[in-house]
């Protein structure tokens, strides 16, 4: 039993001295429910780090801690090497924090340009750039290998679910961002959608962005992920490299809490 409470210890990773995000003894709780115990979860940049858990784990509620959207009520948030204090969404984005939701908040009125860059547009001289802002989202689109785009001025409401992950992908790499969370970015895609979101979330990666996915599908992180961390019941039992889990202990783990790696 005591081997099994070591192994199971929540681990701060070793892969590099600094994470991008390292998050230490949060809580958070509403009213008399606890949400979150005591987590400490590393995030290191350029790796893709998997968030595994059934519902109620406390997944949500981290990434909206992590987002700015509700502050823990003890606990230290270490962003650059740095103890901060995230109060809003916006200062989040500020830092360099960008979540992308399940419904990716894109403006299906609006074609591609205008969403990649609605609210940071490119003006000159007073007007609208139109031409850099084409080329600048071309560009992006284009070293993501998104290729099945009709036009770059395509509405938004008529891509498919892959394309529109791309939009959001493309749109967090243009707002230089340092961290993207995604919530389920692949829930209610088919395979070869799904395959294409799951190369743009390497391809992200690559570039030394650090990402954390939060997805039900055991197979997409296993396959996507470089490191994964399990959480059940507001608490992170265990944390570590992706090569360490297979299905049957990862199953475990986000269902008992308990297992081995």
């Amino acid at each position: 039993m005591q081997d099994e409470n070591k192994q199971l210890s929540p681990t701060i990773s070793t892969e590099q001295e600094q994470p991008l995000l390292r998050l230490h003894k949060v809580c958070k709780s509403f009213g008399a429910v606890q949400a979150l115990y005591d987590v400490d979860l590393d995030v290191p940049a350029g790796c893709v780090t998997a968030l595994a858990g059934d519902n109620g784990a406390g997944k949500t509620v981290l990434i909206k801690t992590i987002s700015g959207i509700w502050q823990p009520d003890s606990g230290e948030t270490i962003w650059e090497g740095k103890p901060v204090q995230i109060h809003s969404p916006k200062e989040a984005e500020q830092m360099g924090i960008t979540t992308v939701y399940q419904d990716l908040a894109l403006c299906d009125n609006l074609d591609i340009v205008q969403n990649m860059f609605l609210g940071r547009e490119i003006t000159r001289h007073r007007l609208l750039d139109e031409g850099s802002m084409e080329l600048e989202a071309k560009q992006t689109l284009a070293e993501l290998s998104v290729i099945t785009v009709r036009s770059i001025r395509q509405s938004v409401a008529s891509l498919s679910g892959g394309q529109r992950q791309a939009v959001a992908v493309g749109k967090a790499i243009l707002e230089q961002s340092k961290l993207v969370v995604f919530d389920e970015p692949t829930a209610a895609l088919g395979v070869s959608q799904t395959a294409v979101v799951l190369d743009l979330i390497k391809q992200l990666a690559s570039r030394g962005v650090a990402v954390v996915v939060i997805s039900h599908n055991m197979n997409d992180l296993l396959q996507v992920s470089d490191r994964i961390a399990v959480m059940h019941l507001g608490h992170l039992v265990v944390q570590g490299p992706a090569s360490e889990f297979d299905l049957h202990n990862l199953v475990s783990l986000i269902t008992t809490g308990k297992g081995s790696l």
